[in-house]
């Protein structure tokens, strides 16, 4: 017998058994092995956390037997924790700081992706190569050493910026101080982020048939025109998609304005709702209310991501 046989199966032509070998079977197991490891990493560090913050956040704790001679014991506590973090002002004031940061990176940052990536997909573009990857390297800093070197700049101590400012007799620029704390924390993203939407938008641009730019340039059309109502509109999906990871970012933003604090007293440690989040966790040793405030944020980032989805999905897709 063949030792990589296992069953018999019988032949309809001969009626002699067929035997079914291992590596058949194996193919069968094999997709399964595949996907296992994945799961397995996907439930252990994904679900599990959030179905035990779900939990954490109705939980609360109490002092029970007194007072002065009293413990502190875990109870349920229902919706308290959800009531503390919406009526927060400090966790709500960050979500205004929020918006407005917002609105000063994400526009710029998808406006200078979607040019970066029709200038390089216009075939006019020197040194292309090159400028791709000049224009991707600065996502690949960390963030937080992005920020201490654009922190470095800010500093009236350290910046050249400022020392030009002040040779040309304009003065110290607040780039740490009052409205100007937006744009330069929405600065310091901006940097970090044109370059990987701008490879989402340019690969986007290379699946577009040449034979639509060439029927355009037959019928008179210019670079600019093709750009405009060709490439842009084929590329609203690529878009979208950046917008969204764009907004998600946003609603995250935390490295930056936390490694700027030391520098200046206008970030304060609730500045946006992940560092309210963290004072509560790690400052007040309140985990059930850090818990519930991550749970708001959570589905505020997704009822915000199915809105925007909802609003350009027919444009976008064409559903």
């Amino acid at each position: 017998m063949d030792p990589t046989t296992t069953d018999a199966a019988p032949s309809v032509q001969t009626g002699v058994p067929r035997r079914v070998t291992k590596p058949r079977r194996q193919r069968r197991i094999a997709p399964y092995a595949f996907v296992t490891p994945g799961v397995l990493l996907y439930v252990a560090f994904l679900l599990i956390p959030i179905v035990y913050a779900i939990y954490l956040s109705f939980r609360g704790l109490r002092v029970a037997g007194g007072a002065a001679l009293g413990r502190r014991e875990e109870v349920f506590v229902g919706f308290d924790n959800y009531a503390k973090a919406l009526t927060d002002g400090d966790f709500l004031a960050g979500f205004l700081r929020l918006a407005v940061y917002g609105l000063i990176a994400v526009p710029i940052t998808l406006g200078l992706a979607l040019t970066f990536a029709l200038l390089l997909d216009s075939g006019v573009a020197r040194l292309a190569r090159f400028s791709r990857t000049a224009i991707f390297i600065p996502y690949a800093v960390p963030g937080v050493i992005a920020t201490l070197l654009w922190g470095f700049l800010y500093l009236p101590a350290t910046s050249p910026i400022s020392d030009v400012s002040e040779a040309l007799g304009f003065g110290v620029i607040p780039f740490l101080n009052g409205s100007t704390l937006f744009v330069s924390v929405a600065n310091i993203a901006i940097w970090s982020g044109v370059g990987f939407n701008m490879i989402i938008i340019y690969t986007s641009l290379r699946s577009i048939p040449k034979e639509l730019y060439e029927s355009a340039r037959i019928d008179g059309a210019n670079e600019l025109q093709i750009a405009l109502r060709i490439k842009v509109p084929l590329v609203v999906p690529a878009l979208v998609l950046t917008g969204l990871f764009a907004l998600i970012g946003t609603l995250q933003l935390y490295g930056e304005p936390t490694t700027l604090r030391p520098m200046t007293s206008e970030i304060t440690h609730t500045w946006v709702p992940l560092m309210a989040i963290y004072r509560d966790a790690f400052l007040r040793d309140d985990l059930s209310l850090a818990a519930a405030a991550s749970v708001v944020l959570a589905v505020g980032t997704l009822l915000v991501s199915i809105v925007l989805l909802r609003f350009t999905q027919k444009r976008a897709f064409g559903e």
